[in-house]
């Protein structure tokens, strides 16, 4: 019915399950501590041939770990869970060989009414009839429901719920194919919105001004030949002179400025010698 698939399952990096790492399932059991998936989080999900076993299995990810693997060599401690065509089984891998641990994946009744495995009776809203669970699949740590009409069965298509009862998956002919698990995991890592190559940097407050023109309508201002020349260019600036006037002398002035004091005190005392001779003569 369904894509024949495995899980691997590690124990989550926390500092108080530390101490059920690379352990034999002997002395757990032994301790009475259970094997549970709320200790563990799911690092590889991908298909097998149908009739697999976990050793086969073990083998092949030895001998090459895929690229999308995210923990260490499969070890005791691990948990694989094998869903051959929609058959599940658990395995606790110890060190010479797998023990079955039908508990670690059993999906229990929330209080707000969650699915479990053996659901019977259940109406979707927007669909007609009641459903059945017919399969299940647990990627990191949850759980996800193929639901199957109870009356007309394969002749209309699955849907697939999370275990809150919500619709995943309104639509499938194929159980968890590929498409199914991808938009599974889609659900739990929503894909982040890339940024328009349009888009531009935030600016500065002085970057913003030189932008906007402030700055270029500012040196325009006092160098354009009329106001109604701005225009965001500075290209209508008033003619210049092409040569360059002589740079006068200051001792040059100096010496003018002399010569004409002195040239006005000339002509004041020869006016006054003027004056006196001319009352003598009227004596």
């Amino acid at each position: 019915m369904s894509t024949s698939q495995f899980a691997v399952y590690q124990l989550k990096r926390k500092p108080e399950l530390r101490n059920l790492l690379f352990r034999m399932y002997e002395e757990l059991a032994q301790e009475q501590i259970p094997v549970q998936v709320a200790n563990y989080e799911q690092v590889y999900l991908g298909t097998m041939k149908s009739g697999e076993t976990p050793e086969q299995i073990k083998k092949e990810l030895e001998k090459k770990q895929p690229h999308n693997y995210k923990g260490h060599a499969v070890s005791t401690s691990d948990v694989l869970i094998l869903n051959d065509n929609g058959v599940t089984t658990t395995y606790y891998v110890n060190k010479d060989t797998f023990i079955e641990i039908p508990d670690f994946m059993k999906v229990t009744s929330s209080e707000n009414g969650g699915l479990t495995k053996d659901t019977v009776g259940y109406e979707i809203e927007g669909k007609d009839g009641t459903w059945e669970v017919v399969d299940y699949l647990l990627v990191e740590g949850k759980n996800y429901f193929l639901m199957e009409h109870e009356q007309y069965g394969k002749d209309v298509a699955y849907v697939v719920l999370d275990q809150k009862g919500n619709v995943l998956v309104d639509s499938t002919y194929n159980g968890f194919d590929d498409v199914v698990k991808q938009k599974i995991l889609d659900s739990l890592h929503p894909p982040v919105q890339e940024q328009s190559g349009n888009s531009k940097p935030k600016l500065d407050n002085w970057q913003k001004y030189m932008e906007n023109g402030e700055y270029l309508r500012s040196a325009e201002i006092t160098e354009e030949a009329n106001y109604n020349m701005i225009d965001g260019l500075k290209n209508n600036a008033a003619p210049k002179d092409k040569k360059p006037r002589p740079k006068e002398s200051v001792l040059a002035k100096l010496n003018e400025k002399k010569e004409e004091v002195a040239r006005r005190s000339g002509q004041k005392a020869m006016q006054q010698v003027m004056g006196t001779e001319a009352e003598r003569t009227k004596k």
